[in-house]
């Protein structure tokens, strides 16, 4: 009986935990060029929608302390996204690097932030080709996220606010290469 307890409980805590990090359909990418060369450079925000369906992505919100609410960063993005497409948009620059211990240790040591995705990067997927591992290196940190987003069907215009906003919460990846030397 305790085994099959203790099954139970291993099986509905994997299953929790593989629902919370599902794939989303929603991919999307912050890049800046202002990172770690003290200038003022804007974001910009690469989006690509897997699903079948026109979305809006509303707002990504950082969750920079669960506990203090007025730290969260929010980036409000109002971006249409067609189905099976891509979609970029440029922002002010925005700071989403601050009060994070791994970011701000990373970026003092000899690392550079690529960019900041909901997705996994590895160097395939920026077409790199790499074959001195040792002058390469990848780092990543992880915040959660809010993201927030509309399904637009067929017979509503982008700016409805009839359809209810989708909001999920799930990690975001601060991508760090090694600086070339």
């Amino acid at each position: 009986m305790k085994k099959t307890l203790f099954n139970l409980v291993l099986l509905s805590s994997a299953t929790w935990a593989a629902e919370l990090q599902q794939e989303s359909d929603l991919k999307f990418a912050f890049y800046s060029s202002a990172w770690g060369e003290n200038t003022d450079d804007g974001l910009r925000l690469v989006a690509n929608n897997q699903s079948t369906s026109d979305v809006v992505l509303k707002e990504v919100l950082f969750l920079k302390d669960s506990a203090a609410s007025s730290d969260d960063v929010s980036v409000d993005v109002n971006l249409l996204i067609p189905a099976g497409a891509y979609a970029d948009t440029e922002f002010d620059y925005i700071d989403l690097l601050a009060d994070d211990e791994c970011i701000e240790r990373t970026m003092e040591s000899n690392w550079r932030l690529a960019e900041i995705s909901n997705y996994t990067l590895n160097p395939s997927v920026r077409n790199l080709i790499i074959e001195d591992t040792d002058s390469f290196r990848i780092y990543q940190c992880v915040e959660t996220i809010i993201t927030r987003w509309q399904v637009i069907s067929d017979n509503e215009a982008a700016e409805s606010a009839a359809a209810q906003p989708i909001e999920k919460e799930e990690w975001i990846l601060f991508h760090f290469e090694t600086r070339r030397l």
